[in-house]
């Protein structure tokens, strides 16, 4: 789950930048939050990711626990062309990671989170960005 700032932004950002459905929306008028989940493709087959929106709160501090979000791509290179081309924000383009071979690059959603693109052949069939 992610707090966020402004839910269609988010919403936004996940779909249409990183290609994500929008599976679900919820509102709690009581408690005043909406929430949205958003991923590849339903539970349990695939992840979802928990977009939560506190009425009224406009961001959050990240804290030092939060790493960052990872999603298999099949060409890291191409993902991040695209991310671009849909104005998402790419903070380190492919490339392979430092003493190693696998290729990653990262993005950062509109609420500063980070998403790792993680370069993988088997994920040419299935899930992921592409």
């Amino acid at each position: 789950m992610l707090r966020v700032g402004n839910l269609q932004r988010s919403i936004d950002f996940y779909t249409q930048v990183l290609g994500m459905k929008l599976l679900r929306t919820s509102e709690n008028p009581e408690y005043k939050y909406s929430l949205a989940f958003v991923g590849y493709g339903n539970n349990p087959d695939h992840a979802e990711l928990e977009l939560t929106y506190n009425w009224g709160v406009e961001s959050y501090e990240l804290g030092t626990a939060y790493g960052h979000i990872a999603l298999g791509v099949p060409d890291a290179y191409a993902a991040c062309e695209r991310i671009k081309a849909a104005g998402g924000k790419v903070t380190r383009e492919a490339g392979p990671v430092k003493g190693g071979t696998t290729v990653i690059a990262f993005v950062t959603d509109p609420d500063g989170y980070k998403v790792e693109l993680i370069q993988r052949a088997d994920e040419a069939s299935g899930g992921g960005l592409r």
